[in-house]
């Protein structure tokens, strides 16, 4: 027999949970692997009377480290043909009603908390409905993310003779979400995994592999834009849980006596009680000192009740002077969004044998990003970027700021698109970068309302018909 060879660009891969399968398309470049944490013991002695000085060296094998693994993928929102399932001929639905989801939607699951997939959807990390897909970090404090059973990714090899290559109780640790002027969206995912097998492993038959062949729901960076707010609502504290709430109760929004609007939320039922509100929209310009009172309606139960400090930190007023406008506009050219689950795995240390990592802990989360823009001044308003970074410069008396970024990759209103919010970010002074067109980078820090709590950063995707 001739001798088999592999290309890349024959490579399928599945992601595995529990009993569920997604097929999810890579881009060129995946990597995975997994090496030995090897000690060297080497002689360093002076001379003997003989003249002679040993310089030999042993090594010994330690442990086994966690595999290690990284893809890219397509940011790829859709709207499922549900009922219709039977006239799409070839592919397994992801769900049975007409609801947003996308082709990668298993990762953040994976990424998020403990991937709980029931009812066409996951428990909290990846909500979808009718109108939108969400994803959050609710469910990210915890010592371990993936499902109790764990979850496997599989990578198949060639197109004759195939190789599956199974990587056991993965976790994934960061994604980086890029969003450069002149490409499609992608999202950069790495992790690592217990062990890496090939012996005898089949590659898994897809149950899910809605919208592959689509070619509609790719996403052009070119139409991002950013909403960058200050003085914004922080995320609504529950002061009475209520009772006999079968779902979630509508939450409406006071409008407080300083001013502020658009700000919208979603409520959280548990075991019949609210037990938390999640800020999906901090809407833009409070001033107030006082509260706005959350009213919640619907859900068949009662007694729920909350409230929302406003953030009043950086007393935005817009009137051109040398502090914080309510809002500025600028027009990206580029940026990331980089979330990361610092993740470290435990190993024994015991003398005799190689030994194998017991399983992973998460370290902080951070979400940390940069955006990009034009140098620009505008003689009329006192949004533009040079305003920006000169109020920022001039920011002497704060120590901690807070913004409400938002961008919408794909446009604020079009289809399909991915917004990420982060409505308490710590933004740092502009630095200049000096090219034939003069630009300004700014980095930020996505921090959670409070060190208990895990709304640092929520995502929507909007899909669209295929």
């Amino acid at each position: 027999m001739a001798q088999q060879l592999y290309f890349s660009r024959d490579s399928e891969m599945h992601v595995e949970i529990g009993s569920v399968v997604w097929k999810i398309p890579v881009l060129e470049g995946f990597s995975f692997s997994q090496a030995t944490n090897v000690t060297e013991i080497g002689l360093n002695e002076m001379e003997s009377t003989g003249g002679v000085s040993r310089r030999g060296r042993r090594a010994f094998n330690d442990s086994l480290a966690a595999a290690e693994f990284s893809f890219s993928t397509y940011v790829r929102p859709f709207i499922s043909k549900g009922a219709s399932a039977p006239a799409s001929t070839g592919a397994l639905e992801a769900d049975s009603a007409l609801n947003h989801h996308a082709v990668e939607e298993a990762l953040w699951a994976l990424f998020g908390g403990p991937a709980t997939y029931a009812s066409n959807t996951f428990t909290d990390q990846f909500n979808a409905s009718t109108s939108k897909a969400h994803i959050n970090l609710n469910s990210s404090n915890v010592s371990t993310l993936g499902p109790d059973a764990g979850a496997n990714i599989y990578f198949q090899l060639g197109d004759a003779n195939k190789i599956t290559y199974k990587l056991t109780g993965v976790v994934l640790n960061e994604a980086t979400i890029n969003f450069d002027i002149d490409g499609i969206a992608q999202i950069d995912w790495s992790g690592m995994a217990s062990t890496i097998t090939s012996e005898g492993v089949s590659f898994p038959a897809a149950t899910i592999n809605e919208a592959q062949g689509a070619t509609t729901n790719f996403i052009r960076n070119r139409l991002t834009t950013l909403s960058i707010a200050v003085g914004t609502a922080t995320t609504p504290a529950i002061t009475a849980g209520g009772s006999g709430y079968t779902s979630a109760p509508a939450v409406t929004f006071s409008a407080p006596a300083g001013g502020g609007t658009t700000a919208t939320g979603t409520a959280v039922v548990t075991s019949g009680a609210v037990s938390k509100i999640i800020l999906t929209n901090a809407g833009a310009g409070y001033q107030s000192t006082d509260t706005m009172t959350c009213t919640l309606s619907g859900g068949g139960g009662t007694g729920a009740t909350a409230t929302t400090a406003l953030n009043t930190t950086m007393n935005p007023t817009g009137d051109g002077t040398a502090e914080l406008e309510k809002n500025y506009s600028l027009t990206l050219t580029g940026g990331t969004v980089t979330l990361t689950n610092n993740i470290t795995y435990t190993t024994p240390e015991e003398l005799g044998i190689v030994n194998v990592a017991v399983g992973h802990v998460t370290g902080s989360r951070t979400v940390t990003g940069n955006f990009t823009c034009y140098l620009a001044d505008d003689t009329t308003n006192t949004q533009a970027s040079k305003d920006f970074f000169d109020d920022m410069s001039a920011l002497t008396t704060v120590t901690s700021n807070k913004f409400d970024l938002t961008f919408a990759i794909g446009g604020g209103t079009g289809t399909p698109r991915m917004e990420i919010h982060c409505p308490q970010a710590h933004v740092d002074i502009p630095t200049h970068a000096i090219e034939d067109l003069i630009s300004i980078e700014t980095t930020f820090n996505a921090l959670p309302s409070t060190l208990d709590v895990a709304d640092d950063a929520d995502i929507t995707y909007v899909g669209l018909t295929y």
